[in-house]
């Protein structure tokens, strides 16, 4: 039972994560695309971690630690040039 609700859920997951790919790439601004890559770095996490409890290795949630860490300083890079022009001041 384990199995159908996780396969279920990386199902849920994986079309979360195609239509975010979606407002990346047809969003109305550029604030709309940022939060969609923010939303997909969300998704691609519980994606590691749904696949690291379905085979039983530890491997998949220390990447997804990995992940999370560059994804939360992506989007303040991100974030920073939209509102000032520049990154690194």
């Amino acid at each position: 039972m384990i199995t159908f609700a996780l396969t279920f859920a990386m199902g849920c997951f994986a079309t979360g994560l195609l239509l975010c790919l979606f407002r990346v790439i047809r969003g109305p601004g550029i604030s709309d695309r940022i939060l969609a890559l923010d939303t997909m770095v969300v998704n691609a996490i519980a994606l590691l971690v749904l696949y690291g409890m379905r085979s039983g290795t530890q491997i998949y949630f220390e990447s997804a630690v990995l992940i999370a860490m560059l994804g939360f300083v992506s989007t303040v890079a991100y974030a920073r040039f939209v509102l000032r022009g520049n990154i690194i001041e």
